[in-house]
């Protein structure tokens, strides 16, 4: 096995192409805030699934990182939930920029 350098992202270095690799190290970040929550509220999964809407096996799957049917509206409605704030700021491109794709981040705590 060979050792590469980092790209600081483990998504795009396992091969995503870079949006994909952002879309998943945002959802991977809104998790652990799910997870955070969870622990600091001292909920069960069965408990935070129940205030979340959803099942707890779903749940259980998204904090085990099984990410690829979680959708990043449904963990923002599971951070709300559990007592978070979810801001979403989305700006359009300047009037003649270069064509070049823009960013995905999650900026929270």
């Amino acid at each position: 096995m060979t050792r590469g350098q980092s790209s600081g992202n483990v998504f795009l270095d396992i091969g995503f192409d870079e949006f994909e690799a952002a879309e998943l190290t945002v959802k991977a970040d809104m998790v652990t805030l799910v997870a955070r929550a969870l622990r600091l509220r001292g909920l069960t999964q069965t408990a935070a699934a129940k205030l979340c809407g959803t099942h707890q096996t779903v749940l259980s799957k998204a904090l085990s990182g099984k990410l690829e049917s979680i959708t990043l509206d449904r963990l923002a409605k599971w951070i709300v939930a559990l007592g978070g704030d979810v801001t979403i700021s989305v700006s359009q491109p300047a009037s003649g920029a270069a064509l070049k794709p823009g960013s995905l981040t999650l900026h929270g705590g």
